[in-house]
């Protein structure tokens, strides 16, 4: 039994997903990331890993030699989560003709170059419906012709399965609620896994629930994640004062819908007028619940992440406890800059359940989905590869 699978790691951020890799028990090569302060983050605190930087600058020879791998020796796994921008559901959804769609593409490309034994892609959920050509809804309807098929929903995925798949690899892939893993954040992405050899990776077995239905451990709350912290130590950015004038009326878990009345079309201005829950619009979060998603800037207008009982967004040290990064794990540059590699990262924990189903495969241990029937891996249907291709994604796609 090998003791640590060889991991080579690209858009690793801020290492979220490789520390969790890493306390499964994997052993990383390299690390490739392009942003200046991300790349200062993973030279602290990973001096002795080759680090290099624009994946679009190396071959995969170049790969193999950095990593000291042999000429034609392969990595066990390689990870990644390649820009999301360009297929996230807020964005203007080029998709492949963003240049950071095209990156996607090119990572790919190393997988079939590098050929691991394993791959594991994580990205947001834009990526399921995500179209290869992107028609704007204003020119759809009855009186502009069908949509073609690469305007059609799902084209990007199912272009990514097809290279995947005739490069050899069995695909399994799901839609994740990174609280199922004991995350204390309610945080939703697609990992899809590749593996070269054997039967198709399961699902990664979760560990907690929100409800009791199936024996296991409770969500993991805010309360519990940032117990022993300090106030005064807090690191943080302060909130406009028109915006806090608001949200000092609130309480523990409630928002612009908890003001009087006559408050909330002020409180809100136009934006009280746009569709949606709006849930996000001047929000304390809950003690008792996990955390929303940790975004980039947790003072934007429209997500709030006020502090259940002090008057300020959540600081650094409570966003690296709500994705499970070290308290004394360095990170590089300005306050914002902090918040953003934290809230682009993924949770430390859900990084290692990841982990725990590639060894668990690796070494044939499969676990049996059907143990937890109508497990609720996120709140979406059809967004994993058994509702959608019936988990028979093991022969070339045409």
């Amino acid at each position: 039994m090998k003791s640590k699978l060889s991991t080579l790691s690209f858009f690793s951020g801020c290492l979220g997903l490789d520390l969790g890799l890493k306390k499964a028990g994997m052993q990383h090569l390299l690390f490739c990331e392009n942003d200046k302060h991300c790349r200062e983050t993973i030279s602290t605190n990973e001096p002795k890993t080759p680090l290099i930087n624009d994946i679009l600058k190396y071959t995969s020879g170049d790969i193999r030699k950095l990593a000291g791998l042999g000429k034609n020796e392969s990595p066990d796994l390689i990870v990644g989560g390649p820009p999301c921008q360009a297929f996230s559901t807020a964005g203007k959804r080029k998709s492949f003709k963003d240049p950071r769609g095209n990156v996607f593409l090119y990572f790919i490309k190393m997988i079939d170059e590098l050929k691991p034994k394993y791959f594991v892609i994580e990205n947001v959920r834009g990526l399921l419906s995500a179209a290869l050509k992107h028609r704007p809804h204003n020119m759809r309807g009855k009186n502009f012709p069908p949509l073609t098929e690469e305007e059609a929903p799902g084209g990007v995925l199912n272009h990514i399965l097809k290279e995947l798949t005739n490069s050899g690899y069995k695909v399994s892939f799901n839609l994740y609620n990174s609280a199922n893993y004991g995350v204390p954040q309610v945080r939703e992405r697609i990992v899809l896994i590749g593996n070269l050899d054997g039967e198709r990776v399961p699902f990664i077995e979760p560990t907690h629930e929100q409800g009791n239905e199936y024996n296991l451990k409770k969500w993991v709350t805010f309360k519990q994640a940032i117990k022993g912290l300090k106030e005064e130590e807090m690191e943080y950015i302060k909130f406009p004062a028109k915006r806090l004038k608001y949200l000092k009326l609130l309480k523990d878990g409630q928002n612009w819908k908890n003001l009087p009345k006559e408050l909330q079309k002020e409180a809100l201005g136009k934006s009280y007028f746009s569709g949606g829950g709006k849930t996000g619009f001047l929000r304390r979060i809950s003690s008792d619940k996990p955390s929303p998603t940790v975004l980039t800037n947790p003072a934007m207008p429209a997500s709030d992440l006020c502090h259940p009982k002090q008057n300020r967004p959540l600081s650094v040290q409570e966003y690296k406890r709500i994705q499970q990064i070290p308290d004394n794990f360095e990170l590089s540059g300005t306050t914002l800059q902090k918040y953003k590699q934290i809230g682009n990262a993924v949770p430390v924990g859900f990084g290692k359940s990841v982990g725990k189903a590639i060894i668990d495969h690796f070494n044939g241990e499969l676990w049996d989905e059907s143990q937890f029937p109508g497990f609720k891996y996120s709140r979406y249907k059809n967004v994993n590869d058994k509702e959608l291709f019936g988990g028979q994604l093991n022969l070339p796609l045409t």
